[in-house]
């Protein structure tokens, strides 16, 4: 959740609902299963959750649904719009994974999905240590996002949206910063976490890690 891509966000921001429902051929694969993928998220957390990247507020809807407290950032103003008017009653802050103002309530659970990978590999280093401060031993940490494992496996999905006619999802999987989950797994690893990783379609993978 970079700041440089908030330009994408706000284009994004009227569409983003039709998309993840699956209005969109060339984002089916990526948003396949989308509400178990939520589902998943919301069933991994506890206590009080803060969110970045709450978007129109899907993820954010389904956490307060189970009765969480939620805290919710999101640097996009459309985005924010949006999700105010599905949920009137959250306070959503201006902030990213990199800058954010820091919840007065002790955190118990930290979220996101479809957004961690808008930081660069040193950025999602730093992040995951401003966010372990936050944690007590035994808080989480569950992204759902984009992971490959290799190199070669995203080159791979570059040339099947390419030759599909996928024009917009090859120029998402070049130019952001999906990372390998080896480098996911050392990020957490090097910061004091037990992390697992759970394949939900093509593209996403559920992300638990559990601070030590």
């Amino acid at each position: 959740m970079g700041r440089e891509f908030l330009e994408i966000f706000e284009e994004w921001a009227n569409d983003y609902d039709k998309t993840v429902n699956g209005q969109d051929p060339e984002y089916i694969e990526v948003f396949r299963h989308y509400d178990q993928i939520l589902d998943e998220v919301v069933n991994n957390s506890v206590g009080t959750v803060l969110e970045f990247g709450v978007g129109t507020g899907n993820l954010t809807k389904k956490i307060m649904d189970k009765g969480h407290h939620v805290i919710g950032i999101e640097p996009s103003p459309a985005m924010r719009e949006i999700a105010k008017v599905k949920l009137p009653k959250l306070s959503i802050q201006d902030g990213d994974f990199l800058n954010f103002p820091v919840p007065d309530n002790q955190v118990n659970t930290i979220v996101s999905s479809y957004a961690f990978h808008h930081l660069n590999d040193q950025e999602k280093e730093e992040a995951i240590k401003k966010l372990a401060k936050l944690l007590p031993k035994g808080g989480k940490i569950v992204f759902a996002d984009t992971l490959f494992v290799s190199d070669l496996a995203r080159q791979r999905k570059i040339k099947e949206a390419l030759d599909s006619g996928f024009l917009a999802l090859a120029e998402d999987l070049r130019r952001e910063y999906y990372p390998n989950l080896e480098t996911i797994e050392r990020i957490f690893s090097d910061n004091n976490f037990n992390v697992s990783f759970k394949q939900m379609n093509e593209f996403v993978w559920l992300i638990i890690a559990t601070y030590k």
